[in-house]
């Protein structure tokens, strides 16, 4: 009886520390973790850059004087933003910025309504939080 019951406690045993030593395979090292994280932190931080960057434009104050929008408000909840909102708003930052580089002398409808949606979405978020 007693070796029945050393044979399941050796069985058993070994049975629980297989998940255990497998999972010490997958593990990640400390400078690929702090890679990660000081990209990750770089990406949101040139996304404020854009947003912040589209808020400064002339014709954006323009736009956002016309409609009744405080841009001060905007540009301060742009640090609150994060995640999908911070990336999208970033991206939409960016093509507007690019349409007002381009040389185009007058805002056109299209760059207009995304500065508005722009505001609009990060004054949403700011309320929201």
């Amino acid at each position: 009886m007693k070796l029945v019951r050393r044979t399941i406690a050796v069985c058993l045993a070994v049975l629980f520390m297989a998940p255990a030593a497998n999972a010490q395979s997958n593990v990640i090292g400390k400078s690929a973790l702090d890679k990660a994280v000081q990209e990750r932190v770089a990406q949101d931080q040139s996304d404020r850059a854009a947003i912040q960057s589209l808020l400064r434009r002339a014709e954006v104050r323009e736009v956002a004087g016309k409609a009744g929008l405080s841009l001060d408000k905007a540009v301060a909840a742009v640090s609150t933003l994060q995640g999908d909102d911070l990336r999208q708003l970033a991206e939409q930052a960016r093509q507007a910025d690019n349409q007002l580089a381009g040389g185009a002398s007058t805002v056109v409808i299209s760059t207009t309504t995304i500065i508005i949606v722009l505001l609009l979405v990060i004054l949403i978020i700011a309320i929201a939080n």
